[in-house]
């Protein structure tokens, strides 16, 4: 790919960053609004194509400005529907982002990070090690394209409904970057959710959580995986520093002041490590102080893990358990698992400059051998 040059990319920019760019450069604030509306409303990235902007500041604007958008490398498809796109960036390093189809709704799952610096055991991207935090524009660039590649409506309704920050990378690792294209994602003027079709996932950074709240009305998820600390900290390695008691606060902080507002725990059943009834029954006594709702994850198996998905019995037991308890359980069906697409499988290509791939390539070798 290309390397970019030194124009600033206004894609990197929300409503209130681009209107004090327009200031900056001595123009009218309100040509913020049609910049995006060009490129939200009409998918137009040719600054020489906006022609509500006069003539000398469309020049002026191509001479210090572009909209410049990653780059879809590959594009695969399942056989249940769901898509997956490597979207590539300058440097080499590329992301993997997921459309999830589902009968009343479609879910794009995106990336924050290239990598992961957190290095949950349990999850494949962990294992790719990290490389860098991605742009706001890299960030809102995946949706502007899968949104492009799929079509905008279907039957009336418009193909992507829900965005989830679930992808590659802990999102509040990279604060400053994503804020901005949350906020892309629910200004009208860019693609208009509201604040419960877009949902953050975080592993737990008890500070972020505390800032997210301050900042901008989106919908958490926390992955917990279990109740219990020790459990927590062999699958989680940042429960060392946020402990579950300290998140749990958090959470109830964050839907506080939301009215009818919940948190979504995300929970990956593996066999023998966090699924057995007494895991379940501690579960509902922990959940009961958060206004939330749990999603069960069936582990999905990627190579060189040691941890294998629970039985379909032990799950449907949990599951159970978890629901006499007054919480409300579902069992995430695996999607995409074909093209590798299902949670915690999404790799990517990392530069990893943490060398964490290399050392696991490295074990992997010494126990093969």
């Amino acid at each position: 790919m290309k390397t970019a040059d030194k124009r600033v990319n206004l894609l990197d920019f929300d409503e209130a960053g681009l209107r004090a760019f327009f200031e900056s450069i001595g123009e009218k604030p309100f040509r913020a609004q049609q910049v995006l509306k060009w490129v939200f409303h009409h998918a137009q990235t040719d600054i020489g194509a906006m022609t509500d902007l006069g003539i000398a500041l469309r020049q002026k604007l191509e001479s210090i400005a572009e909209i410049r958008l990653p780059e879809i490398i590959r594009e695969q498809r399942s056989t249940d529907g769901t898509v997956k796109w490597l979207i590539g960036f300058h440097g080499g390093n590329a992301v993997e982002t997921v459309y999830i189809p589902e009968p009343k709704r479609g879910t794009l799952c995106v990336s924050s990070q290239v990598g992961c610096a957190l290095n949950c055991s349990f999850c494949s991207t962990g294992a790719q090690g990290f490389a860098r935090n991605l742009s706001t524009s890299e960030i809102i660039g995946q949706v502007w394209l899968a949104a492009q590649s799929l079509g905008h409506e279907r039957n009336g309704q418009r193909r992507i409904t829900n965005i989830v920050m679930m992808g590659m990378g802990e999102p509040l690792l990279n604060f400053d970057a994503v804020v901005p294209a949350l906020s892309l994602m629910r200004n009208d003027l860019g693609f208009g959710f509201a604040a419960k079709r877009v949902t953050l996932s975080t592993a737990g950074l008890v500070p972020g959580i505390h800032r997210l709240r301050e900042t901008i009305d989106v919908a958490l998820a926390v992955s917990l995986h279990s109740p219990l600390d020790d459990v927590r900290t062999e699958l989680v390695p940042l429960n060392r520093k946020y402990p579950i008691a300290e998140l749990m606060q958090a959470c109830r902080d964050y839907v506080s002041d939301k009215h009818k507002r919940t948190v979504t725990f995300e929970y990956t059943l593996i066999d023998g490590v966090n699924d057995h009834p007494e895991h379940a029954r501690k579960l509902v006594k922990l959940l009961r102080t958060v206004p939330s709702k749990l999603n069960l994850i069936p582990f999905n198996p990627f190579p060189g893990t040691r941890y294998r998905c629970s039985t379909p019995e032990r799950i449907a037991k949990f599951q159970e358990i978890v629901m006499q308890g007054g919480l409300i359980a579902t069992v995430r069906k695996t999607r995409g698992e074909d093209i590798d697409a299902a949670c915690g499988q999404l790799v990517g290509k990392v530069l990893d400059r943490t060398k964490r791939s290399e050392r696991i390539k490295l074990k992997m070798a010494e126990t093969n051998s």
